[in-house]
């Protein structure tokens, strides 16, 4: 891959890093909590409430480990890297880079 192409890679990760972190600053700040006071709120707000809240949970999650993956693809352009297959070093095809800049393993090897 040319120096262009691993250029909008890395310009397009951390773009992706980002609006996730400003996507996990804002729910941090939103500071949401369950109301567990049966005086006040019914059973099915509180179930709805405790489901929103895991959802929520599971949200940030995948944030933090989408973070992870856009560190690493980082590192890896750092390192030069990057677009190499971890199982069998071969370059991985662009188009599956260009749908998931992330991806650390070829075609080949993921279907194995």
């Amino acid at each position: 891959m040319n120096k262009d192409g691993i250029e909008q890679f890395r310009q397009r990760l951390l773009d992706q890093r980002s609006e996730l972190q400003e996507s996990e600053r804002a729910y941090k700040e939103s500071g949401d909590s369950i109301e567990l006071d049966q005086t006040r709120v019914g059973r099915l707000s509180r179930m709805d409430a405790m489901q929103a809240y895991q959802m929520a949970l599971e949200t940030s999650r995948r944030r933090q480990h989408q973070l992870l993956k856009i560190e690493g693809a980082l590192r890896r352009i750092d390192s030069d890297e990057y677009g190499d297959c971890f199982v069998c070093s071969k370059e991985i095809d662009v188009r599956r880079l260009s749908a998931d800049p992330t991806s650390t393993r070829c075609m080949g090897c993921v279907e194995k």
